[in-house]
């Protein structure tokens, strides 16, 4: 089978749909798939070995300078690559600027409205190279704010279209008006334009529905499979029990913004540090820290100087895939206490994979996470006096905190690895090209004109 699988890039940041992305085509192609993993907008960025093309469709660059000024929506071919250049992504990617919504607003309805909007013209060198291309099977799309290209796509390829759904709604909520509205309503116009759409959880997958006004049928759940080569099984009759000088090591892997609670997560450290009647404790943090959100983790360094604990308190930065690792095989529990409903939670399945019981906030798709895979606690979101409490109660029943870890192991070994997500998504693409070849041809989605 032929994928053309379009990506989004994330300026150069460790993205997780950017990392699920590389993961299924790298999947996809040891199961025997001709896979095209083609980046939009920046370079895919990823921990794993990248299966991408080089080329980059849709450069960040160019589609942004084509929204603000006319003269660049007709510049040569030639003035447009370098534009798209590997030095000039670059160089955007070393800026690590924080994609802020609520300024790209235009640009993004004008991306919805497909090859009608100001991006035609990369619109055009796109489908113009798909052309050339072996004729693909199935097209996926990495999330629904792609799916304006869906019909475009369609078009330049004969083949039905795959949309995967990856949070969008925290994007687009961020949106002013008139574009928030303006969006919305082109993405529930677009939204037949795909013939199937993938969560990566129930929750997602019901949320996105009413979201996006989707039809039922159309939506599927596929979760995250990881790459387990280097995560390690957890030993039989592994002990979590510790000394009484050796500390309870807490963790926290991901952005670290407000968005993703890491606020919360210090004020539940200060409290638990404030009970002497516990073990030592430590937290080491990592991931992806924008140049915008520096002045945030100043300010919590601040309150843990000011409480005495900045030497119980280290931040790791953006570590690459066995330095990931090696930090999350030295955790004794992690959490990523979230303010939105998290969607994806991609390094909670990497905790879990290494035997490392999480405590996460019960909304979005955590309490899921929990339920299927019996691999940690939940507790009442932004309540950092019932985060503390729920690692307390790992902290001081080393039993429990041992039968978390052995579960949640057990777990994603047994369903979230890369080998299973891929055998579904094949799944599906059968479905969906046998659904596609019983249509009229007049049935299919037509380009905008």
């Amino acid at each position: 089978m032929r994928i053309v699988y379009l990506a989004s890039g994330a300026a150069g940041m460790y993205c997780g749909s950017c990392l699920h992305d590389n993961t299924l085509a790298a999947a996809l192609l040891k199961a025997g798939a001709d896979v095209l993993l083609v980046p939009t907008y920046t370079p895919i960025r990823t921990d794993e070995e990248s299966v991408s093309q080089r080329r980059v469709f849709l450069g960040g660059v160019n589609v942004y300078l084509q929204q603000k000024l006319a003269i660049f929506r007709h510049t040569p071919e030639f003035v447009d690559s370098l534009l798209d250049s590997r030095v000039v992504m670059g160089w955007l990617s070393r800026r690590k600027a924080t994609v802020d919504a609520s300024q790209l607003g235009d640009l993004t309805v004008s991306m919805l409205k497909g090859s009608a909007g100001r991006q035609a013209k990369e619109l055009k060198k796109l489908t113009r190279w798909l052309k050339l291309q072996p004729q693909p099977d199935v097209v996926h799309l990495s999330n629904a704010l792609l799916v304006g290209m869906a019909a475009d796509v369609q078009a330049a390829t004969g083949a039905p279209i795959v949309c995967g759904l990856a949070g969008e709604d925290i994007f687009l909520e961020a949106l002013r008006e008139p574009y928030y509205t303006q969006a919305r309503d082109l993405l529930r116009r677009h939204a037949g334009d795909a013939a199937a759409y993938v969560a990566l959880n129930r929750y997602y997958a019901d949320y996105a529905i009413k979201y996006m006004d989707l039809d039922p049928s159309r939506v599927h759940v596929i979760p995250h499979g990881l790459n387990l080569a280097g995560h390690a099984p957890v030993e039989p009759g592994r002990n979590y029990r510790k000394t009484a000088d050796e500390p309870f090591t807490l963790g926290y892997f991901a952005h670290v913004c407000p968005a993703k609670g890491f606020h919360v997560l210090i004020d539940a450290f200060r409290i638990l540090c404030g009970d002497n009647g516990l073990p030592p404790l430590r937290l080491r943090a990592a991931g992806y820290l924008s140049d915008g959100d520096k002045p945030f983790l100043e300010e919590q360094q601040r309150k843990l100087a000011e409480a005495g604990l900045a030497d119980r308190f280290e931040y790791l930065g953006e570590p690459d895939r066995s330095g990931k690792i090696a930090i999350l095989q030295s955790l004794d529990a992690m959490t990523v206490p979230t303010v939105y409903r998290e969607s994806k939670g991609l390094s909670i399945l990497e905790a879990l994979a290494n035997g490392v019981p999480v405590v996460l906030p019960a909304h979005g798709a955590f309490p899921e996470v929990i339920d299927d895979t019996g691999g940690g606690l939940l507790f009442e979101p932004e309540n950092a006096s019932a985060l503390a409490e729920a690692i307390r109660r790992l902290m001081v029943e080393p039993d429990l905190l041992s039968q978390l870890g052995r579960l949640g192991h057990a777990a994603v070994h047994a369903r979230y690895h890369a080998g299973e997500m891929a055998a579904r998504t094949m799944q599906l693409y059968r479905e969906v090209c046998e659904s596609a070849s019983r249509l009229p041809r007049d049935a299919a989605p037509q380009a905008a004109t």
